[in-house]
């Protein structure tokens, strides 16, 4: 097997989950990401007591259940790794098994070329810029976006807990996606006006040309209209299909990770530091109280960033 793929697995076993010699392992994947599955097994099963490769029918959309069978076994183990073309991340069967004390990794759409690239890494620097924002998060009353393409929106942040993406999950009941790097929260429902330009990717936009930017018009917490060219006619007719809670202003997060780069792959678009992140749908895997079958994150190139007033970003470039 190709060492690259060895080397960042070793990164994710060892570094990242912590996996010890009494402990077991599951690898959920699927055949599109069987590549990646199959190095992490590789890893996992020199390092564990026991490692058990599981591959299932991918999922149609980010959030979707997996099948109840696997559901069971994530509760059942001590380290699920899932490198699925979907994100388990904000499913019943994720939030049960983490409530259980398993500590879990979420690994959604991964390319090879992401998972060595932002794999290989510090995670610990990235753990304290990531904590260091979630903690600021955490603090503030308000939040306000705008960039120079029309991002201009604002939300509460009150009574909402922000979280650190830190890529380190060795506690019991550890959660997070690799590759990592984020500080993000759930606005208050109902709170969020103004407009989104997403100029970066959402979903599976791909990287967006100029001609391609999407315009979302927010109310009250929802995102209420949509234009813009192919990209918008994708996401519109996406939410066409979901229930009213998918448009509903689900995260606000700031990426970390400086070997992260944009790609049109969300799972490494959303680490990119020097970006931000707006998602539509679920938020009930972060302190939200919206359950919705997906979980959208739609990313903003070169933001200022106000929290309370004070600018933590501008441009692109952290001030903190």
């Amino acid at each position: 097997m190709d060492d690259k793929l060895l080397s960042a697995a070793e990164i994710v076993v060892k570094k990242c989950m912590g996996v010890k010699p009494d402990e077991t392992v599951l690898v959920v994947t699927d055949h599109l990401e069987r590549e990646i599955g199959q190095a992490i097994y590789e890893v996992a099963r020199q390092v564990a007591k026991e490692a058990l490769y599981l591959e299932m029918i991918p999922r149609e959309n980010h959030g979707e259940e997996p099948p109840a069978p696997v559901a069971k076994i994530m509760q059942e183990v001590d380290v699920v790794i899932a490198p699925t073309f979907r994100s388990l991340s904000h499913t019943d069967a994720r939030r049960a098994a983490s409530a259980k004390g398993v500590r879990i990794a979420s690994m959604p759409g991964i390319l090879r070329e992401t998972f060595v690239r932002a794999m290989n890494v510090n995670y610990d620097q990235i753990a304290e810029l990531s904590q260091k924002l979630a903690a600021m998060l955490t603090e503030a009353k308000t939040a306000r976006v705008i960039t120079d393409h029309g991002t201009d929106i604002v939300m509460s942040l009150e009574g909402r807990k922000g979280h650190a993406d830190t890529g380190i999950y060795t506690e019991p009941g550890a959660f997070g996606n690799l590759p990592a790097g984020e500080g993000y929260i759930s606005p208050a429902e109902g709170t969020a006006n103004g407009v989104i330009v997403v100029d970066g990717a959402i979903g599976d936009t791909g990287v967006l040309s100029s001609d391609d930017y999407i315009t979302i018009r927010v109310r009250d917490g929802f995102a209420e209209e949509i234009d813009g060219g192919r990209a918008a006619t994708y996401l519109s007719g996406l939410l066409a299909t979901q229930p009213r809670e998918a448009r509903n202003i689900a995260e606000l997060g700031i990426g970390t990770n400086p070997a992260a780069r944009l790609c049109g792959n969300i799972l490494e678009d959303e680490k990119v530091l020097g970006t931000v992140h707006i998602a539509l749908g679920d938020n009930a895997s972060m302190g939200g109280n919206v359950t919705a079958p997906v979980h959208l994150d739609g990313i903003i190139l070169a933001p200022t960033l106000y929290l309370d007033g004070k600018m933590i970003m501008e441009r692109g470039k952290l001030k903190v």
